[in-house]
């Protein structure tokens, strides 16, 4: 993302970050997180933009099994 630009503030230096949350009741139940999201935030202001992820179901049964 070499030519990022926060289109709140102009800033043009960010950082990039990920999380993951549960989807749907299921998951919910076996608290599995099946949604991941990359994030971009500037660094001036913090205006984050969210990016979904794509999820294998080796990496859901690694998560449910860590639990």
């Amino acid at each position: 993302m070499s030519n990022y630009k926060c289109i709140k503030c102009g800033c043009e230096e960010y950082e990039t970050d990920q999380f993951q949350a549960t989807g749907g009741s299921f998951s919910k139940i076996l608290d599995i997180q099946n949604k991941k999201f990359i994030t971009v935030s500037c660094r001036k202001c913090g205006y984050t933009e969210l990016y979904k992820s794509n999820t294998t179901a080796e990496m859901n049964i690694l998560d449910f099994l860590t639990r």
